[in-house]
């Protein structure tokens, strides 16, 4: 990713912080409508404090794009967390056009190709970070 894409996605998260409950909500909402086989996954979980924590590891995770070196170890965690959660590799697709849809939708004119690339860029290499650390997880429990 370039620098002018993590920029790019680092000034627009500032536009979705407002509104980031409803984003959130939106995003769940897409997310199992697009993908039910992710609604079991958040059985018995409180959503409301899920969209917190979505906000908040996506806050950390931005803000942590100018030193990604830094960042790797905790998105790593992350990923490595997800595979007690029963996360299958194929959700991580769904997960990211659930948020490329509403971050266009949440951001609207604010919306652009430039911006899509560089969101696309950020998710696909975060995304991919997590599922080399779940994989990795998923190998050492069954040794």
């Amino acid at each position: 990713m370039t620098p002018a894409q993590k920029k790019l996605v680092q000034s627009t998260w500032a536009k979705v912080v407002p509104i980031g409950d409803a984003a959130a909500r939106l995003f769940y909402d897409r997310l199992f409508e697009i993908d039910a086989s992710t609604r079991p996954l958040f059985r018995g979980v409180d959503l409301a404090e899920q969209r917190k924590k979505l906000l908040q590891v996506l806050s950390v995770a931005i803000a942590g794009l100018d030193d990604l070196d830094a960042l790797v170890p905790t998105v790593e965690a992350l990923g490595r967390r997800h595979a007690g959660y029963g996360v299958k590799d194929k959700h991580y697709d769904t997960v990211g056009f659930a948020l490329l849809w509403t971050l266009e939708r949440g951001l609207g004119k604010d919306w652009n190709a430039d911006v899509s690339a560089a969101w696309a860029e950020v998710y696909g290499t975060l995304a991919g970070v997590m599922r080399r650390a779940q994989q990795h997880a998923l190998a050492e429990a069954m040794a």
